[in-house]
């Protein structure tokens, strides 16, 4: 019976404590309320300290603790853009060795192509007995000068294979820096 009762009393003293502690009292709230206004405005103060504000009511000590906050803080953001540019330099050397590889393997590729077209060649002509090349070239290609002559035939609406050289579209500016 006496294990009953100290068991009783030590459950009733422990859930007096949990009512006397709980934070949703009403007493509990304003308490907090205050710590935490308290906290916020404390805050506050740090970042216009750091931003460079309201510095005139520091003393040279507090003065000199800011500043090696802000030594360490600007310490740490060099080292991690650091860590970030070697990243990056890191990554942009793989992609180019990568890249030069495939140039690599691109460029044997044509000249195994290119031996290819030169040795086939000399095939047809050995098994055809022709002495004309595989391919023929057009007689004569359209080319435009420097100048803009057109070497070739032109429509009556200065087309030329479907495509429009005149250069009436350059010269109507919206500017006026070009005569109409």
């Amino acid at each position: 019976m006496d294990r009953i009762l100290e068991r009783y009393e030590r459950n009733s003293f422990a859930e007096k404590q949990l009512v006397l502690n709980d934070p949703v009292s009403p007493a509990n709230w304003t308490l907090e309320y205050n710590k935490l206004k308290a906290r916020i405005e404390l805050l506050q103060r740090e970042q216009r300290h750091y931003m460079g504000e309201e510095l005139d009511s520091l003393n040279q000590r507090d003065l000199q603790n800011l500043e090696q906050q802000l030594a360490i803080a600007l310490k740490n953001i060099r080292f991690r853009k650091n860590q970030l540019l070697y990243e990056s330099i890191s990554e942009l050397q793989r992609k180019e060795k990568a890249l030069q590889e495939q140039n690599y393997m691109l460029a044997k590729q044509i000249k195994e192509k290119e031996k290819e077209m030169v040795q086939q060649p000399h095939w047809d002509q050995q098994n055809h007995g022709n002495n004309m090349p595989t391919f023929s070239m057009a007689s004569q290609l359209p080319c435009l000068n420097i100048n803009g002559a057109y070497e070739g035939v032109a429509t009556e609406d200065g087309r030329i294979n479907g495509l429009d050289l005149n250069m009436d579209s350059l010269y109507s500016c919206h500017l006026g820096c070009f005569p109409a």
